[in-house]
């Protein structure tokens, strides 16, 4: 098949102004963190209703910083959901903390904010929820539970820029909030992410564990007094953040408008009847950063996968259950323990979504998708 026949899962729109922007970063001589992060970064803050935001070299990083922020450690527990990116509940290893999962709503595929509780011990220290695929997290039972326990929430808000709960921009409130800027994110710096903090945080200690732990005072003057890491965004990244920012509004109306045409072809296809669970039909507060669906059991999602690969679609897998893989079933977690998150991350599938697809790319996947299923007598 033509490569140029292939329909990927997503794709980034870098746009002309955008790259000869790169350019002139490029030329300038200052390429690494200067002047254009700092602009990154006010302009985030502007996103985000003028909230204290840093930019970093990725958005795992910004949530391990969120937690060391806290002091959060050895002995401690952080409760979040199993059905995510590793990511998440890795970045609570790194500290030396214990990932508590809670299992996930079946309908939002988010954590099950009505579990939380029965999950909440002495060593509770934190919530961090996930706003799967731009849909965001039942956020007023979340913060009404740390409020009652005294916790903190992190946001694993990676996939959710854009994204709304009752009328506000997921950032704009609330604790401290977690963004990616992955190019199979809603927006991308290439690499990179940004952290939005609370009133409370220690905005100099976030600096400074982005870059070595480093203070300096003076032309001459430096001082280290804790450990920090190489995580600093680039002004060739940052350049590239900030143009797509510029966008983000008419990325998201995009990718709304391309979800509502895949709704209107699966319901003319009668899909659901068929078996097949779709996400929540929600247009209020939703990015769609991903339009997945759910096969049932009985359908294997890797033959699925490669009977649209053969017709030249591309779909991806978000995600497998994190207390599934090895290093968790180290620590004592079995199948079983999480069955709804289990059930849908053993088919859950990602289908083509992206502002630069064509409607006809819309019919092309729910054509192929239909012809695939009866093949497998749906």
């Amino acid at each position: 098949m033509n490569p140029q026949d292939i329909l990927p899962f997503t794709r980034p729109d870098i746009d002309e102004e955008t790259i000869a922007g790169v350019v002139e970063v490029l030329r300038s001589g200052w390429i690494t963190t200067g002047p254009w992060c700092a602009r990154f970064e006010q302009a985030l803050s502007e996103h985000f209703g003028g909230r204290p935001v840093l930019a970093y070299a990725s958005g795992t990083v910004t949530m391990e910083v969120a937690l060391r922020l806290l002091g959060i450690g050895p002995g401690d527990e952080v409760i979040t959901t199993p059905l995510s990116w590793v990511a998440t509940s890795n970045v609570i290893l790194a500290v030396g903390a214990t990932p508590v999962f809670v299992d996930i709503d079946p309908v939002t595929r988010n954590i099950d904010a009505s579990r939380i509780e029965a999950s909440i011990t002495p060593r509770t220290r934190a919530i961090l929820p996930v706003h799967l695929a731009g849909l965001p997290a039942d956020l007023d039972a979340i913060y009404a539970i740390a409020e009652r326990h005294r916790l903190r929430v992190i946001e694993d808000a990676a996939q959710a820029i854009g994204s709304l709960w009752r009328g506000q921009r997921i950032g704009s409130f609330g604790d401290f909030a977690s963004f990616s800027f992955h190019p199979n994110k809603n927006i991308t710096s290439i690499e990179g992410g940004c952290l939005v903090l609370p009133a409370d945080a220690d905005i100099d200690l976030a600096r400074r564990l982005r870059l070595q732990g480093v203070q300096r005072s003076g032309l001459d003057g430096m001082e280290v007094d804790v450990v920090g890491g190489k995580s600093n965004l680039t002004d060739v990244a940052a350049r590239v953040g900030w143009g797509q920012l510029q966008r983000v509004e008419a990325f998201n109306a995009r990718r709304r408008d391309l979800a509502q045409q895949y709704f209107a072809a699966f319901d003319a296809l009668g899909i659901e009847a068929r078996g097949i669970q779709l996400p929540p039909r929600d247009f209020a507060q939703s990015n769609w950063h991903m339009f997945q669906i759910v096969p049932p059991p009985q359908v294997r999602r890797a033959a699925l996968m490669q009977a649209l690969k053969d017709r030249g679609i591309t779909t991806g897998v978000h995600y497998q259950p994190i207390h599934l893989f090895s290093l968790y079933r180290a620590r004592g977690l079995r199948p079983g323990d999480f069955p709804e998150a289990e059930r849908i991350g053993a088919s859950i599938l990602t289908l083509p979504l992206f502002p630069a697809m064509r409607d006809s790319d819309v019919a092309r996947v729910t054509s192929a998708l239909d012809a695939v299923l009866r093949q497998f007598g749906l």
